[in-house]
């Protein structure tokens, strides 16, 4: 069974994580939030279920499994049934685009941070949400990933891997920040978001496009 299959048998209970581990979701809510520029038109690749495109706003989204696409749409989000790497929609369509945990699904991740650079306006955003491979928690879900169905098909990667793919792009303006400190069992408060990266699982990096106009 591969990445899009999983999603598409176990759509229900993926989404169903977010409303068990509701404090643990709210802090990577808020931390990329840091990042989501106001009254902007986005696209999340990898929109899943809805999770992240709702509260912040999002109202066009990719995603390749059709199960997780029709929970995504009960709750508003336009869906179109596509890959990260091939995107359709014409250069220059949007203000930003975010991208959460999808990166480590994907079949070829710099192709997916190509194409989103594609779609991306002049000075568009982009916003990745990944949990650190160099993380406590990224090698706790390394180390027992072949147990959980939905992580047996991933790759994780650290902050500082797609930090250089993004500059080897060519992205300017990066930045980061972090949240989830501790084992998302062990969260019963939101937690904090903090600068950077190195301490958090949970990292959001922020990069832009070159505005034609500097």
């Amino acid at each position: 069974m591969n990445g899009i299959e999983i999603f598409e048998k176990y759509a229900q209970e993926y989404d169903e994580w977010f409303d068990m581990n509701r404090f643990t979701y709210e802090s990577e809510v808020q931390a990329l939030k840091k990042f989501i520029p106001k009254n902007s038109k986005g696209l999340e690749v990898g929109v899943g279920t809805g999770r992240f495109a709702v509260p912040l706003g999002i109202k066009i989204g990719v995603e390749p499994a059709k199960a997780m696409a029709n929970i995504a749409r009960k709750r508003g989000i336009e869906v179109y049934n596509a890959k990260a790497e091939k995107l359709p929609f014409n250069d220059s369509s949007f203000d930003f685009v975010l991208i959460v945990v999808t990166i480590c699904f994907v079949q070829d991740p710099i192709e997916t941070l190509r194409e989103a650079k594609r779609v991306l306006r002049p000075g568009g955003r982009i916003v990745i949400g990944i949990i650190d491979k160099e993380s406590f928690l990224g090698k706790l879900y390394e180390a027992n990933k072949e147990e959980n169905k939905f992580y047996r098909k991933a790759k994780f990667y650290s902050a500082k891997e797609v930090l250089e793919w993004l500059k080897k792009l060519k992205f300017e303006h990066i930045k980061t920040c972090q949240t989830i400190f501790k084992n998302p069992q062990e969260i019963t408060v939101i937690e904090p978001v903090k600068d950077g990266y190195g301490t958090g699982c949970f990292i959001v990096i922020s990069a832009q496009v070159k505005n034609e106009k500097s």
